[in-house]
């Protein structure tokens, strides 16, 4: 099909544009920016008229909770959260029930993501048997079933020397590993910072110290394997200068921020407010504005929503029993602009974070409105200001300490493959 986008604000980080433009597509692809192609005649038009005309966005962290958790919520339920949220592609983490350590569950994952109003699924496979720490999986197989990265989520590797095979592994056929930074020893038993906020309301603790031995310990591995390594969701800012620090030696390795850890800090749980319980937990003021400028610098190099659908029992609960996580799919836009109006910066800059820079981490084609580019889109209107409500969200996790609250930055069309997966002119 041949569609027609006009009178939108073409801003494309990937390619230095930033102007207004027509976009034409043709079979799924980006044709042209600006002047038709020859013969061109639009079987479909979208006004884009006082809209940003962006390419598709690229979360790194989305708990598409299947197979396993269904009642949490479902792959349909998540993808709609996708496309109203404006992403197109996405890297989904390996703790499922199976987790993802074996290439049928991927390919069958893979599979059910086919359909064309669904976002590309880049799943991350395991980077041990079951994700207990212990012995690593055939990361080649996971490769050709379609595993971009390898990771560990929920149990940490404690053996220091399957760590080092593992990331031996991944250096041989150069995939990249993916790793939280916490020590599981020093974490065990916290669910908060471990600040004054956790000491007012007699909660559990979890240091900083437990963020920067367990970088300490990757790094010096990446620098012994030259493996490729990511960061999973860095959370201070004695972290950061870490990172920053190992960059400047030398040591390939890259990192990611949620947009919870840009806007909120300690405070925010309030008196045991469930829905401000995060892992890695929110910390000090000091640390979030850390991270706002780490990522404005390029230091930190993607923002992502850590979307984790949970469900009212796992929220409803005192703050300590509660369940880490938020939904954040269709948040991850609004929040961005808002970090990115807050700090004064371009917006080109703005959406480089979680669209061009991303895909760079992935290894994809995608984040970019180059012409033969495949026609993942994100058009959406800067101005318009809505009410987060569990109403209002997509996602079957209805869970987030941005409900009630004024966000601006409203998702009109998505475009995946030039397929329109989400229309809300309507809103």
């Amino acid at each position: 099909m041949k569609l027609l986008i006009k009178n939108g604000r073409v801003v494309d980080p990937a390619n230095d544009l930033d102007k207004q433009a027509d976009v034409f597509v043709v079979a799924g692809h980006i044709a042209a920016i600006g002047q038709a192609p020859k013969g061109f005649e639009s079987a479909a038009v979208i006004d884009a008229g006082g809209c940003v005309v962006a390419p598709g966005l690229v979360d790194l962290a989305v708990r598409l909770r299947e197979p396993g958790y269904e009642y949490k919520a479902t792959l349909e339920s998540e993808m709609a959260a996708a496309a109203a949220g404006g992403v197109t592609s996405l890297a989904c983490p390996p703790d499922t029930d199976p987790p993802l350590d074996e290439p049928g569950l991927v390919e069958m994952l893979k599979h059910r993501a086919r359909l064309p109003e669904f976002a590309h699924v880049y799943p991350v496979g395991a980077l041990t048997l079951g994700l207990s720490g212990e012995r690593i999986t055939e990361m080649a197989e996971l490769a050709e079933a379609g595993c971009v990265a390898f990771s560990q989520t929920g149990t940490a590797i404690v053996d220091t020397q399957v760590l080092l095979r593992a990331m031996q592994y991944a250096a041989t056929f150069g995939f990249a590993v993916w790793l939280p930074p916490v020590d599981p020893h020093l974490a065990q038993g916290g669910v908060a910072h471990d600040g004054e906020v956790a000491a007012r309301l007699g909660l559990a603790g979890i240091p900083v110290v437990a963020e920067t031995v367990a970088l300490s310990t990757m790094l010096q591995l990446a620098r012994e394997t030259g493996a490729r390594l990511h960061v999973r969701r860095i959370s201070s800012a004695a972290g950061l200068e870490m990172i920053e620090g190992a960059r400047a030696a030398g040591i390939a390795v890259t990192c990611d921020v949620s947009v919870h850890h840009l806007h909120l800090c300690e405070d925010a749980i309030g008196y045991f407010d469930p829905l401000a319980r995060f892992d890695p937990p929110l910390r000090a003021q000091g640390d979030m504005q850390a991270l706002r400028h780490g990522l404005a610098s390029g230091a930190i190099n993607a923002l992502c929503s850590d979307h984790t659908p949970v469900d009212d029992d796992g929220k409803q609960v005192p703050f300590a029993e509660a369940e880490p996580g938020a939904t954040g799919l269709e948040l991850l836009l609004p929040l961005a602009l808002r970090w990115g109006r807050e700090l004064k910066l371009p917006l080109a800059k703005t959406l480089a974070r979680i669209s061009a820079d991303p895909a760079r981490i992935l290894g994809i084609d995608a984040g970019t409105l180059k012409v033969g580019a495949a026609a993942d889109i994100c058009i959406f209107d800067p101005e318009a200001s809505y009410r987060i409500t569990r109403e209002s969200l997509k996602s079957q996790g209805k869970n987030t300490p941005f409900l009630g609250q004024e966000l601006q930055g409203r998702v009109r069309y998505t475009l995946i493959d030039g397929h329109l997966a989400y229309d809300g002119s309507w809103a």
